[in-house]
Formats: C-alpha cells, sequence, structure tokens
C-alpha cells in the first residue's frame, strides 16, 4: 500500500493560513515554516490549533489589557512555547506592556524557547523550567493558558488559575486517565444504570475522559467562573480538541457546588482538581 504524500502549502496558500499581523519570520524562527516558507502537514495541523486558540482568547486579552497596567499571561505546559510566541507578537509586543511566562517541565525545550525569545527581542516573555504544581507563579496572574497538558497537569493548571484569582482560563485537556482508573475500581459501588456508562474497557476510557471534564468545569463554576465548553479545532487537526474557558465573575457559587458534589456522589470519582480545591469534597471517594 502506498503511503499518501503529506499536504504542503506554499506561497498563496500559507499566508491565507496566518492571522492579520502574524510574521511569517516568527512562525520561521519556531520551526513552523519551511525556510521557503512552506507548511506542512503537521506544521499545519499545529498552526490551525494555536491560531484558533489565539481568536477564541482575543476577547480575554483585550479585557486583561484595558484593565490592567501590566497583564500577565502564564502558560502552563507550554511545550516549544508556540502558544506564547504568538500571543506575544499578536497582543503583548505590540501594546508595549504585560508579560507572558511559559512553564514547561522538561528544561530542554524551556531553554531553547529562552534563547528564541532572546533572538527575537521578546523581552518580556520568561521560562521556567518547573512542572505545572511545583512552578514559582506569578503574585498576579490575569491569564492561565494549558493547550494538551496531560492528565492531572490540565488539573495543575486549573488550581493554579483558581488559586490565582486569575481573570481568565484556557484549557485544552489532552489525555485522561485518572478518573477511569477510578470508575473501574469503583464500579460496584455506582448505583443504578450509570454503571453501565463504563462498564466496558473502551467506554470507561471515553466516558472516564467526558466526566473529567464535565468535573472540571463545574469546579471552575463552583470558584466563581462563567465557564464556556466549545470545540477548539477541526476534529482533522486534533482528536483532543475540548476547549474550556473560564471567566471571574463572583468570589464562588454554592449552587455549581452542589451540583459537583452530586456527581462526585453519582459516579465515585474524585479527580485531583476536586481533591485539591475541595479537600472535604466526594471524601467518601477515591
Amino acid at each position: 500500500m502506498t503511503t499518501p504524500a503529506r499536504r504542503a502549502l506554499k506561497g498563496q496558500q500559507v499566508r491565507r493560513e496566518l492571522l492579520p499581523n502574524q510574521s511569517p519570520e516568527l512562525l520561521r524562527a519556531l520551526h513552523l515554516l519551511t525556510r521557503e516558507g512552506h507548511l506542512n502537514a503537521d506544521a499545519l495541523r499545529k498552526l490551525k490549533q494555536v491560531n484558533h486558540l489565539v481568536g477564541l482568547l482575543q476577547p480575554a486579552l483585550e479585557d486583561v489589557f484595558a484593565r490592567y497596567e501590566e497583564p500577565v499571561l502564564v502558560d502552563a505546559g507550554s511545550g516549544n512555547a508556540y502558544l506564547g510566541f504568538v500571543l506575544y507578537e499578536l497582543f503583548f509586543k505590540p501594546a508595549g506592556k504585560g508579560s507572558v511566562v511559559s512553564l514547561e517541565g522538561r528544561a530542554e525545550l524551556s531553554a531553547r524557547a529562552a534563547e528564541r525569545a532572546a533572538a527575537l527581542g521578546f523581552s518580556r516573555m520568561a521560562f521556567q523550567a518547573a512542572h505545572i504544581d511545583s512552578a514559582a507563579w506569578p503574585e498576579r496572574v490575569h491569564v492561565v493558558t494549558a493547550l494538551h497538558a496531560c492528565d492531572t497537569a490540565t488539573d495543575d493548571a486549573l488550581v493554579a488559575a483558581a488559586r490565582a484569582n486569575a481573570d481568565h482560563v484556557a484549557v485544552v485537556p489532552c489525555c485522561q486517565a485518572e478518573v477511569a482508573a477510578q470508575l473501574k475500581a469503583h464500579r460496584a459501588e455506582v448505583e443504578g444504570p450509570v454503571a453501565e456508562l463504563f462498564s466496558h474497557p473502551w467506554h470507561r476510557r471515553e466516558f472516564g475522559s467526558h466526566l473529567t471534564n464535565v468535573l472540571r468545569a463545574l469546579a471552575l463554576e463552583a470558584c466563581g467562573y462563567s465557564v464556556t465548553v466549545t470545540e477548539l479545532a477541526g476534529w482533522e487537526h486534533s482528536l483532543k480538541n475540548e476547549l474550556i474557558l473560564g471567566k471571574k465573575v463572583r468570589k464562588d457559587n454554592p449552587q455549581a457546588r452542589a451540583r459537583l458534589e452530586g456527581l462526585l456522589a453519582a459516579t465515585r470519582a474524585r479527580p485531583k482538581l476536586v481533591r485539591v480545591l475541595f479537600p472535604g469534597l466526594g471524601a467518601a471517594a477515591p
């Protein structure tokens, strides 16, 4: 069987993929564009996700730039920091204020990103080679992002955002395994037909992933956020495609907390986010 050739975009096709004021020079520095200015299939997939998220983040960024002298954005589990670099070029650089802090546990990626920022003159970007839950977070954080932070790393980003009273939070979860394991261990304790939703391993994995994100959204609401859950980009660009957006609107939400507690009791799930933010909630679960 012949392997199909990878799709590559050239010339005007590439320009159609760029956001207004997005420079090909930055994308070359990030190795998303080739030296010739072409865009291969893998780079296109990454750029589609980043640029779509940038568009969805625009209202949040406009909000914090209008209200604060020095808005701070933390990109948690930043990887190669594609998102941070694009946000800096499009928002922080032209505004002449604010900073982007990238947290990445893999030291080599963090060091490489810091070198790129220095070469580009992006002086208000900072990099920490640290995991999300052990990093030195800024005293005040206005926006928290996490693009494909794996398993409980997304929970770590949400915990940090809630504790910092961040004005806005945006996470695109990646793999979720913790809750599926809890469902398997405590299936016998779940009453009624709900247990049929995860009696088979395949369903348990898929339902566990869905349940994890439902609990995350409810936990954010309980912490006083208005929450929107939407699609990040087309499925052809990513199978991990769910975007959770939160905007801080009140101190807390007792009604959402009660709904969260009810779902925890019904499923016997208790993910890391709940254990850390609400240590007494659903304590009978694992």
